[in-house]
């Protein structure tokens, strides 16, 4: 298939001592990793060229249609006042869910200064990884919604579902795209626990440790008017897939004269009840 490629991802190298890092809001800039990463060269597939319904429930990620009136992505003003409503009233619908709550919203370039966010620069996230784990997916809920508010939904028999929508906002990508693991091909046990330090707390991801047996996918040519979800957590002891992997990567014929990679990605939860 045409847009099907081989291209370089990089994982995690499994290591005694639990690793951990500096996030770009404590650093100011790009990370600082405090362990040792891989590049692996995997097939890539693109869900474009695919007969296959990829699902959120199914695989973890979904591509949709999403038109937007903001016109200034920078502008965070405009991204709280008009792209939080589009949002809520995009996902209300389309999930199904009694309430959607944004709690982050980051923009990412690839271009040499990365992009501006209210608390620092951001380039795209090149080590494949997945936003939340077991541990830290409960614990960001209760911090965004209220141990309460957290504990009665639970106990009520809600359920809440983390995602972040990730949009390109100078399409179409043609610079570091993103690739996106089908969650369903990942063990638990190439799920890495990494400690992410914050300048007021520390978080927890899952860095990935390579497998031939993963099956990576991505989107090409994401225009303006796409998003695509990614699950990143869920609170259902049922869910198919909890967690999505994914992580920018540089396409095999990338070209340094095209325009950089800019995005937008808001991270979400879902309340159902």
């Amino acid at each position: 298939m045409k847009n099907n490629v081989e291209a370089n991802l990089k994982f995690i190298v499994p290591q005694i001592t639990k690793p951990v890092f500096e996030s770009s809001e404590y650093t100011g800039t790009v990370p600082k990793i405090h362990f040792e990463t891989e590049y692996r060269s995997v097939p890539i597939l693109d869900i474009r060229d695919s007969n296959i319904p990829y699902t959120m429930e199914k695989n973890g990620f979904q591509l949709l249609k999403h038109k937007t009136d903001v016109k200034n992505f920078y502008d965070h003003e405009e991204v709280i006042k008009t792209y939080e409503k589009e949002l809520k009233d995009f996902l209300i619908e389309f999930m199904k869910a009694n309430e959607v709550i944004i709690f982050d919203y980051t923009r990412r370039s690839d271009g040499k200064s990365g992009a501006k966010n209210p608390d620092g620069l951001r380039g795209p996230a090149d080590r494949v990884h997945a936003d939340y784990t077991d541990l830290s997916g409960p614990q960001r809920a209760k911090d965004v919604l209220g141990l309460d508010n957290y504990n009665n939904l639970l106990k009520e028999g809600g359920r809440i579902v983390q995602l972040n929508v990730w949009r390109a906002i100078n399409g179409p990508v043609k610079r570091s795209p993103l690739a996106f693991a089908d969650a369903v091909s990942i063990p638990k046990k190439d799920l890495v626990e990494t400690d992410q330090i914050f300048s007021n707390r520390t978080g927890e991801i899952y860095h990935i440790a390579y497998s031939k047996k993963h099956r990576w996918h991505w989107a090409s040519n994401m225009k303006n008017d796409e998003v695509l979800l990614l699950k990143g957590w869920d609170s259902s002891k049922n869910a198919r897939v909890k967690y999505t992997p994914h992580g920018a990567f540089e396409l095999p014929n990338q070209l340094d004269s095209n325009p950089p990679r800019e995005s937008i990605e808001a991270r979400v939860f879902l309340i159902f009840n």
